[in-house]
């Protein structure tokens, strides 16, 4: 177990969960007040999605990152900032004519998908390391060599983190080789996927072989989705990684029973000390990290 375990709060990601728990934040206010919670809680990172404040779905939204990024930047609490990159990645595709996007694509060229990290200039943005088929249904994530490379290198202009965000083993490849092709700054973070359909299952051993395959000098973390997160947040800590919760991942804080963010966070938190480890503050965490911007707010 590494000496300072990160513990990132992811908050409300862009997955249709708004039906399901009455906890998931939509608006900026309520997702910056899961912020400020999620950080006296214990949680080093918020990992922030905006959602679209009429219909709740995922937004791309520039005036609604800046809403959130403000607020919890003037609340006084002190946490790292990690903005998703990931959305206008999304196609679906009509079964009888492929070649046909339907409702629901959002698909957008490398750079469109930035325009939020570089206004706001977060400590850290991720990007998702490859296509990937989608859950059921005829919907594909599209993150392709070339678009990785684009945005790579546009992210490392602003000097800003990637967060590497690897949902299977060919994700992981292509990861390291833009890492050797020096679009991505020491140390890399890479943040490990597991259990989403049908990427990385949330198998113990296939982790294991994950990190075997990281490069040496990677800071890692890894989660897994629904009743699998909270165990894995002792599987990744006992294999020397971060860790991460939040409901964009898990509504639950046991069975039946509905979680917030800071409550996940404390059990998080609870979890590592259980193991005899020390959970680290954001400091701590920019310091591991090598978070050369983070005093720009």
């Amino acid at each position: 177990m590494r000496d300072r375990v990160i513990v990132t709060a992811a908050l409300t990601g862009a997955g249709d969960t708004v039906g399901k728990s009455e906890h998931v934040p939509v608006t900026p206010a309520q997702i910056a007040s899961d912020a400020v919670a999620a950080a006296n809680a214990g949680a080093a990172v918020v990992h922030i999605h905006v959602r679209n404040i009429e219909t709740g779905q995922g937004s791309r939204d520039v005036s609604l990152y800046r809403e959130v990024v403000r607020r919890i930047r003037e609340s006084g609490v002190d946490v790292v900032v990690n903005l998703t990159a990931g959305m206008g990645g999304d196609l679906f595709l009509d079964q009888d004519d492929p070649l046909k996007p339907v409702d629901g694509t959002d698909l957008v060229n490398a750079t469109d998908r930035l325009p939020h990290v570089e206004e706001l200039l977060p400590d850290i943005c991720t990007q998702d390391c490859g296509s990937l088929n989608f859950g059921e249904g005829s919907q594909l994530y599209v993150s392709t060599p070339d678009m990785l490379r684009t945005g790579m290198k546009r992210i490392q202009e602003l000097g800003v983190k990637p967060e590497l965000e690897i949902f299977d083993t060919g994700q992981l490849w292509l990861a390291t080789k833009l890492i050797e092709e020096g679009l991505i700054d020491a140390p890399p973070l890479f943040q490990l996927c597991m259990g989403i359909p049908y990427g990385a299952p949330a198998n113990p051993e296939l982790l294991q072989t994950m990190v075997n395959m990281l490069p040496e000098d990677a800071q890692w973390a890894s989660f897994a989705i629904g009743r699998n997160q909270l165990p894995w947040v002792a599987q990744s800590a006992l294999l020397g990684g971060h860790v991460r919760v939040g409901l964009e991942d898990n509504l639950y804080l046991a069975k039946g029973v509905k979680a917030t963010n800071a409550q996940l966070v404390e059990r998080a938190v609870s979890i590592v000390e259980g193991l005899g480890g020390t959970v680290a503050t954001p400091d701590e965490a920019r310091a591991q990290l090598n978070l050369t911007g983070a005093d720009r707010a």
